[in-house]
């Protein structure tokens, strides 16, 4: 008996795991945008924007460094050529090596690596501005989506029971009709009402899919079919953001709004190219440092033997005697050649010294690239300029939009009260017979639409609330 209790336990504790081992993960708003930071495709891309950036500024700081340059040859010359180490001209096949070392290092350079290492800080927090931006944007986006389907769902129960109403509405028709109390024309009405309701079911079911397959897809998440979120009750609060004036919440969003800072930090960038365009006018000088050395293969003279054969010969003639005058004949005595480390120790050779270099006429180049740099310029102040504007016009914007959001959320809960009590009389008046199934359907028919415009009011009032908070420099996702 106790071995059979045992049993039983495992089983259902088996039962119970895998039961909660196949339900679906439901996500909160702030998992649904903590993902996306991580996993989303345009945030990821920004991200190796900034990885960029920082390669840009090791390659700035490299212009500091002196250049180190190794080099080495090795050449057969086939032929009569002459010989490197005796002199003479030979028909032969000698072999040459050498190796060199060059050190440079810029003293002087116009201050353009210097503006160029400026440039690319400048670059960084550009890049991480710009990485803020699209983490902001998908974040927003995120909420959208999230508030979309959960306005969704709320509609989806709203059409589930009035279906679940109507339903029951035909079954006590048609009793009605089968007892002969009302016109069998009722009951084809109540029947088209059904019907009706079925279309508004399947269109509510299909917005809820798409919706959950938008958000999953924002997210990166292959398995859309069993994405779910949490059934979490939304409320709408008054935002103390709409006490605030316009002006001031224009204000503030100078102060947090990424766009705005690219837009400042594009400008300082674009100062900075000017600042290294003119440095090309400027002279510049450089330190250098040569190292050199050479081996050769070929025999190499290791000393003299008089000629035996022809032992003198005549160079010339005195003046008035004529006498001839002679100097003795050696042949040269070869041998094998030295070392090669030997000779790279004999035959190194060094050099250093200064470079300066003046520009002064280079096809106007320089002239160009400066009024290039400016022009760019001009076009990133503007850019800002325009930015600030737009900046502006949406924030102003958001907040007339939020307040009428408000008003609309207001005005569609004081109409979903009326029709609330005009279903309610029209409802007592239907049972008692006093109504026709017609004018009563039209009566459902707008208080069901009353339910509706209240949920997306509702949530468009949320999302709107949530923009201008956001401008505000309230974060999007409150941490706990």
């Amino acid at each position: 008996m106790i071995k059979n209790i045992k049993s039983l336990i495992l089983v259902v504790v088996i039962f119970l795991s895998a039961t909660s081992f196949g339900q679906t993960k439901k996500w909160t708003l702030e998992e649904c945008v903590t993902y996306a930071v991580e996993h989303n495709i345009s945030i990821k891309q920004s991200a190796l924007d900034k990885q960029l950036s920082d390669i840009s500024k090791k390659d700035a700081i490299g212009k500091f460094l002196p250049t180190v340059n190794a080099q080495a040859s090795h050449s057969w010359n086939i032929g009569l050529n002459q010989n490197i180490t005796t002199g003479l001209l030979e028909n032969q096949t000698t072999q040459f090596t050498s190796a060199g070392l060059n050190v440079g290092i810029d003293i002087y350079k116009g201050l353009q690596n210097q503006n160029q290492l400026r440039k690319a800080k400048l670059s960084i927090i550009s890049s991480q501005y710009q990485l803020t931006k699209m983490q902001e944007d998908v974040s927003l986006n995120v909420v959208n989506a999230y508030l979309q389907i959960l306005f969704n769902k709320e509609n989806l129960k709203v059409q589930q029971q009035q279906l679940s109403y109507d339903t029951k509405q035909l079954e006590r028709t048609n009793e009605l009709v089968e007892a002969g109390v009302i016109p069998r024309g009722d009951l084809l009405d109540v029947k088209a009402t059904v019907a009706s309701d079925n279309q508004r079911l399947i269109a509510a079911e299909n917005a809820l899919f798409l919706s959950k397959l938008s958000l999953a897809q924002l997210l990166q998440i292959d398995n859309f079919q069993e994405f779910d979120i949490v059934d979490a009750e939304t409320t709408t609060q008054e935002s103390a953001i709409l006490m605030e004036d316009p002006k001031v919440i224009f204000d503030k969003a100078k102060e947090t709004r990424t766009d705005l800072k690219i837009a400042q930090t594009n400008v300082q960038i674009a100062e900075k190219d000017v600042k290294i365009a003119r440095g090309g006018y400027q002279p510049t000088l450089q330190a250098f440092y040569n190292f050199n050395t050479r081996a050769g293969y070929s025999d190499r003279v290791v000393g003299f033997t008089p000629n035996t054969n022809n032992p003198t010969s005549i160079i010339g003639y005195v003046d008035g005697t004529n006498q001839p005058v002679l100097q003795p004949n050696f042949s040269t005595i070869l041998g094998k050649p030295d070392a090669v480390f030997n000779q790279f120790s004999d035959n190194k050779g060094q050099s250093f010294g200064l470079s300066l270099n003046v520009p002064i006429f280079n096809g106007f180049a320089t002239r160009n690239n400066v009024f290039r740099s400016k022009i760019a310029l001009d076009r990133s102040r503007i850019a800002l300029q325009q930015q600030e504007l737009d900046l502006e016009r949406t924030v102003f914007t958001a907040y007339t939009d939020t307040k009428g959001a408000q008003k609309t959320y207001e005005a569609a809960v004081s109409t979903l009260e009326a029709r609330q009590g005009a279903f309610n009389y029209a409802k007592e008046r239907y049972e008692v017979g006093l109504m026709n199934v017609f004018d009563f359907n039209q009566t459902q028919t707008l208080f069901v639409n009353a339910q509706s415009e209240v949920l997306r009011t509702k949530y468009d009032y949320i999302f709107r609330t949530k923009i201008l908070e956001f401008y505000f420099g309230i974060p999007i996702i409150k941490k706990q």
